[in-house]
């Protein structure tokens, strides 16, 4: 028996959840599910371009872990594609990341702000605008937001979320 998975961080649910061909009616069509962890791994690693050693960082999974995931989602997504299947956006095993750290370097004062509200532009303590995302954010609000190394499908090294 397989041991359960663990939440994979993901940022939020999609504003749209279903995809199908246009002019098929819905009840010839099979579907394909698409779960919500596999559709943030395509969007960190093939949207934002994360490498996935990063990536895997911010969903709180290793990055062979991520590998995995990210392969399914595109065999589930060519399959929809090719087979002209309707494509369903839903469930899994994930905890949604609402809200960001910072965190003041002048007066070290901490605060959150929603996701989806754009980055601050000061301290609300101070007015300094010396500020960065608290160490205990990084990463979707996990510890270590990843390093250099590892790379995009295993490759290289580089960029970060939100820079």
């Amino acid at each position: 028996m397989p041991r359960p998975h663990c939440a994979r961080r993901v940022r939020g649910a999609p504003q749209v959840s279903y995809f199908k061909p246009r002019g098929v009616p819905l009840t010839s069509l099979d579907e394909v599910v698409l779960v919500l962890d596999e559709l943030e791994a395509v969007r960190l690693a093939d949207l934002d371009g994360l490498y996935q050693e990063d990536a895997a960082a911010k969903m709180n999974i290793s990055r062979a872990t991520f590998g995995r995931i990210l392969d399914s989602a595109h065999k589930k997504i060519a399959e929809a594609l090719v087979g002209g299947k309707a494509l369903r956006i839903e469930g899994g095993t994930v905890e949604m990341a609402v809200e960001r750290k910072f965190q003041c370097a002048a007066c070290g004062h901490q605060w959150q702000v929603a996701y989806g509200g754009g980055r601050p532009a000061a301290c609300p303590h101070c007015q300094s605008a010396n500020f960065h995302r608290a160490e205990s954010d990084r990463g979707y609000a996990r510890g270590g937001g990843g390093g250099r190394g590892g790379g995009r499908h295993g490759h290289g090294g580089g960029g970060r979320w939100g820079r």
